[in-house]
Parts: structure tokens; sequence; C-alpha cells
């Protein structure tokens, strides 16, 4: 069959993969190119031990507080609450504890997944040195908040997900570079981070090309009903195929809409500064419980990143939310380089309220596939959806169950 893929992301590219394995002829349509979106400037982390969804009974409580800071872990520009006022509405009630644990089911289903697809991606495409495999800490420097991880490990030890709890000295034997503000940490000994995730989400690109999958420079604003979809663009553009795979990330939702999905997909701007050549400083991801921001050893330099805002896809970016992040970073990270060495970026994830992906056929057309809303896990979770995607276009039964990730859900 003719496969063609909407988007260049991480996703679609790992969607190529598993659709060339099946002997399919893949067509790449992305408006942009390759890995331009996310998989250019995300954090680098294959977080596959990340069970718990944003939307929280937790979080909620939170909300209130984080808003009443602009420059906090999470904002929402004013001129843009009207239009995020129905995501907020459905995010409140995937926050109630019965959603909140039914997404915990979908989440780790997906992650428990996540690692071996990637393991086995790169070692047949000769990419397994991008992945680096030091583990992930989360570190604490509040006693509570680290008591409190202790539960969250036993929920994660419950998926067979290895997590240990280290005090503050282990935890500076593993990483000198932190300050000793931290009372301990949860060290995942399992966890993976990758080289850089533009250079290798291009080398999966290129890989794919290679592999004789096809790429078009176009923007496809529809998909057609019918037998043998078409996808659809400005001046006339067209493209006929058998089945069509939407991996388009933010820019998915007047797609899925088009073909009767009313998902309510936003996006979640997310900030970072990374400093090229710089090494050293940690020898694995952390992520810093309770500052909202994470800092990852890339082969490219150092990354730090995080934060939630929600603008939209066209309000310009507010780097004073980067630089917030960077100095909270310089009083917990010893040895950064100062803030203007650094290399800004902003990206948009595409982001639904539950923190599950769409992962499954069309409402009007079963010959398209959605791919997309991964949220904070697109890089994590390409490759495992990229093999589910391939099981539902050669018609097979999934390894996992697909209803929690349904565009019908909501």
């Amino acid at each position: 069959m003719k496969v063609a893929i909407v988007g260049a992301g991480i996703v679609g590219v790992a969607a190529a993969h598993a659709l060339l394995d099946e002997g399919h002829e893949v067509l790449i349509v992305e408006r942009e190119e390759p890995a331009f979106g996310p998989s250019r400037g995300n954090a680098g982390w294959i977080a596959h031990t990340d069970i718990l969804p944003i939307a929280s009974p937790k979080v909620l409580r939170q909300v209130p507080r984080f808003l009443a800071d602009p420059l906090g872990p999470l904002s929402i520009r004013p001129a843009y609450l009207p239009k995020l006022l129905p995501w907020l509405a459905r995010f409140v009630l995937a926050s109630r504890p019965q959603a909140y644990e039914r997404s915990i089911i979908g989440l780790a289903a997906l992650q428990k997944l996540a690692l071996p697809a990637w393991l086995a991606r790169t070692e047949r495409t000769k990419l397994s040195h991008h992945i680096h495999r030091k583990g992930g800490l989360y570190v604490f420097d509040d006693a509570g908040a680290l008591a409190a991880a202790r539960k969250v490990g036993e929920r994660q030890a419950a998926f067979g997900i290895k997590v240990e709890m280290i005090g503050a000295d282990e935890l500076r034997q593993l990483e000198p570079a932190l300050k000793p503000a931290f009372v301990g940490a949860a060290f995942h000994p399992d966890a993976a981070h990758i080289s850089d995730p533009h250079q290798l989400t291009l080398a999966l690109f290129e890989a794919a090309l290679e592999r004789g999958a096809v790429f078009e420079k176009a923007e496809v604003t529809n998909v057609s009903l019918g037998e043998h979809p078409a996808l659809i663009g400005p001046d006339g553009w067209q493209r006929v195929v058998d089945r069509v795979v939407v991996a388009a990330g933010a820019w998915a939702k007047p797609l899925a809409a088009a073909l009767g999905d009313a998902v309510p997909l936003d996006t979640e701007r997310g900030y970072n500064v990374s400093f090229p050549a710089v090494t050293g400083l940690l020898s694995r991801p952390v992520g810093f419980e309770g500052h909202g921001f994470v800092a990852t050893p890339l082969d490219s330099g150092f990354r730090i990143g995080g934060a939630v805002e929600f603008g939209g896809l066209k309000a310009p970016p507010n780097h004073a939310r980067t630089r917030r992040l960077y100095d909270k970073a310089a009083g917990l990270i010893d040895g950064l380089p100062p803030f203007d060495s650094g290399k800004l970026w902003m990206g948009f994830r595409p982001s639904l309220p539950d923190s599950l992906p769409v992962i499954g056929p069309a409402s009007r057309n079963p010959r398209v596939i959605y791919a997309f809303g991964h949220g904070h896990y697109g890089m994590t979770q390409s490759h495992v959806t990229a093999n589910l995607v391939a099981a539902l276009v050669a018609g097979r039964q999934p390894p996992i169950d697909l209803s929690p990730f349904s565009a019908t859900r909501f």
C-alpha cells in the first residue's frame, strides 16, 4: 500500500520506519523542514518512567498559585484565555480521581513499550550510539516533597519501573555540580536520554529516505474521504494514497475536525536555553521537582528547559520565561555559563487535557490513522506509537488496548 504521513517530526519519522518494515510505499509530507517542531529542541529524555498525567488532583490544587506568577511554571496569556476555556474545562474533568486513574493505566501501557521500541529501532538503523543509558534523576530540596515521591515510586514499581530513593550524599556523588540545597532524589537507573533531539530525528529521517521513503514539502489542509484518501493542499495540490497517518503534532486539530473528530488539542509552549559545546556539568538528565525545569547533558551541549505557557501558535516567544528558568538553574547548578552565551528556543507541544495522545482511526474514514497529541512525551512515545500505527494499517490487533487513546473519548 501507499501510505502518506502528514508530519516529519519524530512521530512521523518513526511511523515511516515502522511502515517501511512492512513493505509499504511511504510518502512523508511536511509544510516545513523535517524536525521543525518540538523534535528540534525538546529536552531529549526518553521519559518512559513517567506514568502520572499532568492533569491530576495535585496539579489542579496548584494551578492558582502557578497562575499568580506570570513567569512561573504555568502561565496563560490573557488574550488567549477565552479560546483556552474549553481545554481547561476538559483538564478539570481529567483531574478527577477516577479519570486520573484511567489516564495512569493508559499512559503506563504506552510507556512500558516506549524504551524497547526505541532500542529496537536505533539498533536496526545503526543509530544506537545516540542513546545514552545513564539513568535519570528527579531531585528534591523539600523533605515533604521527597517523602511524597516515595509513594510515587511505589506506584512506578507496581508497573515494573525501577526507582531508587537516594539521600543527599549519594546524590552529590552522582552529580557533584548540584548545589547542596537538595535533600535527596528519585533515581531511575533504566532511564535514557538521546544525543540531541534535532540531530537524531534528522538521522532517522535520512535513514528512512535511504530505505525508500519519499519526502515532499507541502501544506496539507484537508484529507478526503473514500477508499483512496487524498491529501489536499492550497492551489489544487493533491496526493491520492491508500492510507494516511496524521502525525502533524500541534497542527493536527483542523485535519481531525475535517475527519469528524472534535479533538480538544491545544499547544503548550515550552522554552529552553542551550549552551553549545558545554559538557561535563551533569552526567544524566535531572528534573528539578517544584521548580518546573529539567536539565539535560546533550552531546551538542547543555540544555535547560521546561515551563508551560498557553498562548497558541501565533504569539511571539516570551524569553523572559527562559531567563527565569536559567536564573533558577543558576541557583541550583554550579558552573553554568552566562545566560547571554546560550541559544534560546521556544516550541509547541501538542497537548491534550488528559495527557494521553490520540492514536487510532478517524471517525469518518478508518483509512486515516491518527498519531498526534503526545504533549511532553513525543520523543519518548514516538516509536511505540509508530508500531501501533503499523499494526492498525495492517489490520492487526495492536499489542495494547487503544481505547484510552481514541479520538472519540472526549
